[in-house]
């Protein structure tokens, strides 16, 4: 390899620091939400959700519009602003799905769910677009499946209610992803994340206030005692949401920098890392066919992923 084809090491130095803020934006808004949502007092997954979005819709304008992060892309008909607005619908309940579940589950069981991303993926393109894999690919799904439900087994704080919220927020999340290709596809339409994300918010903002308000009535009551009550609760509030946005960010940069088998690599090893800070802080009993399962599950996720590179550059 010649010395103008090898990264600089100020390119090694930004893209280290970018991975790193990636997980640690990642990671710290999930432990956040766990804090806030289970040992906090803060039961109010909706409106919790409502801050994240409004986080990003003011974050998100600042970043493109004054800071030009990214170019500024415009909404180009009527019926381009109505398919974002049915992704952020969906994206709103997969969110909203996911802080619920966290209030009844351990960080490290919602993380091994959340894992089988890969499977709701394949079915619901298989199901949308009739878009097949190889069987190779498939076969490799099978210990993703299986290693959830061996995790579920071993889980000593399982909660069925919890369990079907997260794994409800996990299909969803594959089904806005899959939809996104299909409602998104054509040249003139397609949106970077970060342009999306900027017509998504105001969307999920109008969807999630008026849901908080209905069901979760007393929550402007608890917030207010709660803050009395803990200082630092709004400050955690605040840091909560920002983080919020700065995943999203942070991981359409690293994205932008690095490769796709990179990104994949480094997603896989990021749930890992958040599993194991979480039952560091949070305590939460742990068992061996629970950490077996979610390594199956990790290992299915890793089969899954080089089955389709390799597929796909044949």
């Amino acid at each position: 390899m010649s010395a103008s084809s090898s990264p600089s090491s100020s390119q090694i130095l930004f893209i280290s620091s970018l991975i790193i803020l990636w997980y640690s934006s990642n990671i710290g808004v999930l432990l956040l939400n766990k804090l806030l949502l289970s040992n906090y007092g803060f039961k109010f997954p909706i409106f919790l959700t409502m801050c994240h979005m409004s986080a990003c819709a003011i974050l998100s304008y600042v970043s493109i519009v004054f800071l030009k992060v990214v170019p500024f892309q415009k909404i180009k008909s009527r019926s381009q602003f109505l398919r974002i607005a049915t992704l952020s619908i969906v994206f709103c309940g997969s969110v909203v799905g996911g802080n619920i579940s966290l209030r009844y589950l351990p960080v490290s069981f919602n993380q091994a769910v959340g894992a089988t991303t890969p499977f709701f993926t394949a079915l619901f393109a298989y199901l949308m677009t009739l878009k097949r894999e190889s069987w190779v690919t498939y076969c490799a799904l099978v210990p993703v499946v299986t290693g959830v439900v061996i995790a579920s087994g071993g889980e000593p704080s399982f909660h069925l209610y919890g369990f079907i919220m997260c794994i409800s927020a996990t299909a969803a999340r594959a089904f806005k992803s899959v939809l996104q290709g299909i409602l998104l596809s054509s040249e003139g339409e397609k949106l970077n994340s970060m342009n999306l994300l900027l017509y998504m918010s105001p969307v999920a903002i109008l969807v999630l206030l008026p849901a908080a308000l209905i069901m979760e009535p007393d929550v402007i009551d608890v917030t207010v005692s709660l803050a009395v009550e803990h200082r630092f609760m709004w400050v955690l509030l605040v840091i909560n949401s920002t983080m919020a946005y700065a995943a999203n960010l942070t991981n359409f940069l690293v994205t932008k920098n690095t490769s796709a088998l990179t990104l994949q690599v480094l997603g896989n090893a990021k749930g890992a890392v958040a599993v194991v800070i979480s039952i560091l802080l949070f305590r939460n009993p742990v068992t061996v066919v629970g950490i077996a399962g979610y390594s199956m599950t990790v290992m299915g996720v890793v089969a899954y992923g080089e089955a389709k590179r390799r597929y796909s550059y044949q």
